[in-house]
């Protein structure tokens, strides 16, 4: 009888030091998403006015750099600085039209809000619909500032809008492709009086406002982990 109870009080002992080790254990292995998260991006912009009728019709280098944080799976907000050269022929100059280019660099800050079509992050066995890709929208307000390589300078707002598509490939990394198109309240991206209001139209008429756009792919790093609800529960 004595080892019986030996035996059953082994057992229990044995028991609460294997659920001590293991829930510690298990709840280390459930981690809580990111919810920021910073990114690099490059590829090519144009720009749509005047001088040049048609998207990618003189496309140049575009770069930027943006802070994401993820309000929800499908929400988040984008504050995203870039930079972009754009220019076309200058038809204004007689006998030098193939020629002759005009150019101006650009540098843009903007605020956005997306919405993912997927419920977007890492892979969770408490909700099997969140997955790591999904394509996106996005719109918002910006400011840029252009004509920096030329006598004058001149700042204006601006709609950025736009489509993309998000994969998380990694627990820390993921890549981002996006396409923005920025509609300017101004006619005056060519600093050339020649080409800006060309029809009289300067100012916030939107059928006669310059365009500039960007077709991107970038990188992007995630950090800060959003805090669990219950100090118990694994999700």
């Amino acid at each position: 009888m004595v080892s019986g109870l030996v035996k059953r009080y082994l057992y229990i002992v044995v028991w609460v030091l294997g659920s001590l080790l293991f829930v510690p254990k298990t709840q280390a292995q459930e981690k809580q998403p990111f919810l920021c998260e910073l990114g690099l991006q490059g590829g090519c912009g144009y720009y749509v006015g005047d001088a040049a009728p048609h998207i990618f019709m003189y496309p140049r280098e575009a770069y930027g750099v943006h802070f994401r944080y993820k309000f929800t799976k499908r929400w988040a907000l984008q504050v995203k600085a870039s930079g972009q050269r754009i220019t076309a022929h200058d038809y204004t100059l007689k006998g030098e039209q193939l020629e002759t280019m005009w150019q101006s660099q650009m540098v843009n800050v903007d605020v956005m809000a997306e919405f993912n079509f997927f419920r977007f992050g890492s892979a969770n066995k408490y909700d099997k619909r969140i997955r790591p890709y999904t394509p996106y929208i996005f719109l918002g307000i910006g400011a840029g500032v252009y004509g920096l390589n030329q006598s004058k300078t001149n700042v204006a707002a601006y709609i950025p809008l736009g489509i993309g598509f998000k994969w998380k490939f990694s627990t820390v990394c993921g890549l981002n492709i996006a396409w923005q198109h920025n509609i300017y309240m101004a006619d005056n991206l060519e600093g050339r009086d020649a080409l800006d209001n060309k029809h009289q139209l300067n100012g916030w008429n939107w059928m006669n406002c310059d365009l500039t756009g960007m077709f991107t792919v970038g990188i992007v790093f995630e950090f800060a982990r959003a805090k669990k609800e219950c100090r118990i529960c694994n999700y």
